[in-house]
């Protein structure tokens, strides 16, 4: 039996954000010391998973409000852009690297979900070509540098979690988002023309979408996908966390989620434009 320890390599960096730990720890603290904790801390944010470049700043405003001094486990939930899943799946390494310092999965936690039979295996190709868990990761890196012996981490892409790892005040749940993805390259073209130019549809659909994820309501979320079928990436995340939330509060949990920040990487002003909306 082999006590190999196998590693994700931080196969996005030099490329979505700098290969380089002291310029990315430059970047990150000059991201972070913009903005303020006001929610501190913490149980669940929603943080965009674009290029740094785009959405660097904006995330910022969602992992000021992680607080290192209380999280111990850190589940990154992601969507799947490459392979077609039926379920959840569970990377097959050790270790995640990032250019900061390298992040240990908590086999522990694996192990219990692995047991629920509704989880599958990534393979390590599949997992280093996903982009929407790995662009956390350095941002997590950061969030918790002051403890980073003291946490894990458990990255899922996703399909289902149960409540009760919501309900401890020692996890932090990391949902993977983007917005809506708009122009040809999305097959996608809703516009509101009483809202005026495109990006400003683009940005009402996306605030009514918000609205409804702030009032923690699954239904009227996925009411909403329905009727607009607005390409917001990471809504199965999404989801999760919303019916997890719900079964907490049948239970007389007191929860509640507020966003602080919303940035679209351009601004589109006709049928060629693209834009991913980032938000956290």
């Amino acid at each position: 039996m082999s006590n190999r320890v196998v590693c994700r390599e931080a196969s996005h960096a030099g490329s979505w954000y700098t290969a380089s730990g002291p310029q990315l720890n430059a970047q990150l603290e000059g991201w972070l010391s913009q903005v303020q904790s006001t929610e501190r801390p913490a149980r669940a944010i929603i943080a965009p998973h674009a290029g740094y470049t785009y959405c660097g700043s904006c995330a910022a405003h969602a992992y000021k409000q992680v607080d290192p001094s209380i999280t111990r486990r850190i589940f990154i939930l992601g969507p799947s852009h490459h392979v077609p899943l039926s379920r959840c799946a569970l990377s097959s390494v050790d270790i995640y690297r990032t250019p900061l310092y390298d992040l240990r999965i908590d086999q522990k936690i694996y192990g219990e979900l692995w047991k629920t039979g509704m989880f599958e295996r990534m393979s390590l190709q599949t997992d280093e070509d996903e982009h929407s868990i790995e662009m956390h990761l350095p941002y997590t890196a950061k969030a918790m540098e002051s403890h980073k012996d003291e946490f894990t981490i458990i990255p899922v892409l996703v399909g289902a979690l149960s409540d009760k790892y919501l309900a401890d005040p020692s996890n932090l749940f990391v949902v993977s988002s983007d917005f809506c993805h708009w122009g040809q390259r999305f097959r996608y073209s809703y516009y509101d023309e009483s809202q005026g130019e495109i990006y400003r549809s683009i940005e009402h659909l996306d605030k009514m979408g918000m609205s409804i994820i702030e009032q923690l309501d699954p239904v009227s979320f996925s009411n909403y996908l329905k009727k607009y079928h607005n390409t917001i990436c990471g809504r199965h995340p999404i989801g999760v966390l919303l019916n997890a939330i719900t079964e907490l509060q049948k239970n007389g949990m007191n929860m509640s989620f507020s966003f602080l920040n919303y940035a679209q990487s351009s601004q589109c002003r006709n049928w060629q434009d693209t834009g991913a909306l980032t938000v956290h």
